[in-house]
């Protein structure tokens, strides 16, 4: 199942919000040769290119619909590639700005691949990400405890997709052992308010469910997300009701 550019861009602002904040954290140097991962349809990564004059981005994404939507942006400082952010490890390429925002939580193995993204940072280089906190975050608890109950779990087959983000004070540890300094890493929660229990559905059925409903036949889709939409609905009983979504933010930068 493709990404729907327009259903995640229903809560446009509410996913910018954690990404201005990310962008703050950034140094503005000279000539930076940076690289956003996960880029999507690339409208951050162009007001980033805006924000740092003398920079010259590259955004990578790995879905076609999203990166359709990029083409127009592109200029001669800003540039799209249609890859994996493991793909782009692999390349003998450094950066001095390595940026990703509310991408990498799709990436398995935080524990060996922070060290990689970091050692593709050029002396000086920036490392910029966030990430929401799945294993904090209600609806992805509701989603994976869901997943692993009958009838699902037979119908996925016994797949489930656990969370490879990890927490803060591991990031530190991370951060710290790659040789990054100037570190600063915060968790925030960045609530958003429901008048209804659709509005909560559509905000995750636009990101986490996705890789789950790909793998159902349609049937088998029409009564996860009943049933996913109910269980939504028992944990958040009173309207309006405040999600507090969680995020996390990581900076820090090699000498």
């Amino acid at each position: 199942m493709p990404w729907n550019p327009d259903v995640y861009n229903q809560f446009k602002n509410i996913r910018f919000k954690p990404f201005y904040d990310l962008a703050e954290l950034i140094t503005d140097e000279r000539n930076m040769k940076a690289v956003d991962l996960g880029c999507g349809t690339g409208e951050q990564t162009a007001i980033l290119t805006e924000k740092f004059q003398d920079a010259v981005f590259t955004g990578i994404d790995s879905s076609p619909e999203m990166l359709e939507k990029s083409r127009s942006l592109e200029n001669e400082r800003l540039h799209f590639k249609m890859a994996t952010t493991e793909a782009m490890l692999d390349e003998d390429e450094n950066w001095d700005l390595i940026f990703s925002n509310a991408a990498l939580q799709w990436s398995d193995d935080h524990q060996h691949l922070f060290p990689k993204l970091i050692s593709k940072l050029n002396t000086g280089g920036q490392l910029a990400v966030q990430m929401p906190y799945q294993p904090g975050n209600t609806l992805n608890k509701i989603l994976f405890e869901l997943a692993n109950e009958e009838p699902f779990r037979n119908d996925l087959n016994g797949w489930n997709l656990p969370s490879a983000v990890l927490t803060i004070d591991e990031y530190a540890q991370i951060l710290f052992d790659s040789g990054l300094e100037d570190l600063n890493l915060s968790q925030k929660v960045y609530p958003i308010i429901a008048e209804d229990h659709e509005t909560l559905f559509n905000f995750i059925s636009g990101s986490a469910l996705i890789p789950y409903l790909e793998k159902l036949t349609e049937e088998q889709q029409k009564s996860f997300t009943t049933e996913f939409k109910q269980r939504i609905a028992k944990d958040f009983a009173k309207l309006p009701a405040i999600y507090s979504f969680k995020r996390i933010l990581l900076y820090g930068r090699i000498k």
